[in-house]
Formats: structure tokens, sequence, C-alpha cells
């Protein structure tokens, strides 16, 4: 009946623990919603000024093109890594063991961990020292292949020296301008897809 109408049916294993807000409807962090091993959608804990939304829209989107995505919510999601050179925040970001587990299931992660340029390329850094898969970055900040490349990240087009390779991962593309707490917009949904599509 589904195939008649055009659908896909999918089936998500969601939460560990109750969601926040009315309804529950945002999960909090240390949380995942399974659904298949084909994408999993990494997002920082929701906060004032951790806006997770436009990662519950990516994820749809994407499930609504059939290619089944998982998200995982950091548990320490907040901040920026111990080793980054802005080490401003009250908040140290890391991954636990079981995370650096799930995401490995994968066979691509979406990698949405902010805005502050200098903080999520510390981060990124940070998940693909711990897990070899590639991956896409989402945020809002304008960046690029060489910001990674500069701080040892393996990416697609641009490698840094042999010497200086601090990851497992690779960062194999990016999606910039997807604002925190907006509509994601059509067109920047159709990137996403576009690009886990050629990546997958």
């Amino acid at each position: 009946m589904k195939d008649s109408i055009g659908r896909k049916l999918s089936f998500v294993e969601c939460r560990e623990s109750r969601g926040l807000g009315v309804g529950g409807g945002m999960a909090q962090k240390a949380t995942i919603s399974e659904s298949g091993r084909d994408v999993v959608a990494i997002a920082m804990g929701p906060g004032k000024r951790h806006i997770t939304k436009p990662v519950c829209e990516i994820t749809f989107a994407l499930r609504e093109e059939g290619i089944d995505t998982s998200v995982l919510v950091v548990n320490a999601g907040s901040g920026v890594p111990a080793d980054a050179p802005d080490v401003t925040t009250s908040s140290i970001f890391g991954l636990d063991p079981i995370e650096v587990q799930r995401i490995q299931q994968f066979k691509l992660a979406i990698i949405h961990l902010g805005n502050v340029r200098n903080h999520l390329i510390y981060k990124a850094r940070l998940i693909l020292r711990n897990v070899n898969i590639p991956a896409i970055v989402v945020c809002q900040a304008p960046i690029d292949f060489e910001d990674f490349a500069s701080i040892g990240v393996q990416t697609r087009l641009v490698m840094p020296p042999d010497d200086k390779i601090d990851t497992k991962g690779k960062i194999v593309d990016i999606v910039s301008g997807v604002v925190r707490g907006t509509t994601c917009p059509q067109s920047k949904l159709d990137e996403i897809v576009s690009k886990v599509r050629t990546h997958l």
C-alpha cells in the first residue's frame, strides 16, 4: 500500500531519555534515535545557545528521500575540546566511548556543531580523530576545506602534510549557511540530500 502511494515506511527507535519541552519534542543530550545504519546526524545538546532545530529538519528531509538517518545528540556537546586554542567556555566538548562506537557503525556522518567557526572546526577534528568514516559538515558560518586541513583534519580536496594528519576520518563535503533556530530553506535541504547521495 505504501509503495502504491509513493511513500516509504521507516522505523525510528527513538531516545534513551525523555525529550524536553511540551510534548517532549526536543531530544536531550546523550540520546540517539536510530533508523538504519546509513547516515548519522551528530548534534550538540539543546540549550539557549545550542539550537538543534536544523538537525530535525535535515533528518526528516533525508528520511523523506529514502535515506535511513539516525540522530546522535552528544552528551558533552557544549563548549570546545580541551586542546582548542579558545578554551574560554565553562564546559569542555567531548565524546563518550559509547558514542564513538555508535558513530563508527554508520557509513556517513553529518556533523552539525554550531556557528562559531573556531569552535566547530576543533569539534569536528575531535570527532574525526576517534571515528574512521567520511563526514559532511553542516554549519551556519562560512567555512572551507582549508580551515580544517590547517588543523590536521583530512578533507576530500585539501590534505594536511603527512606528518600533520590528526584524524582517522575525513571531511568529504561542507554545507554552510544553515542558520540555527530558523526554518532550513528547501534549497539547503536539497543541497544536503544531494551531497549525502554523492558520498554514500
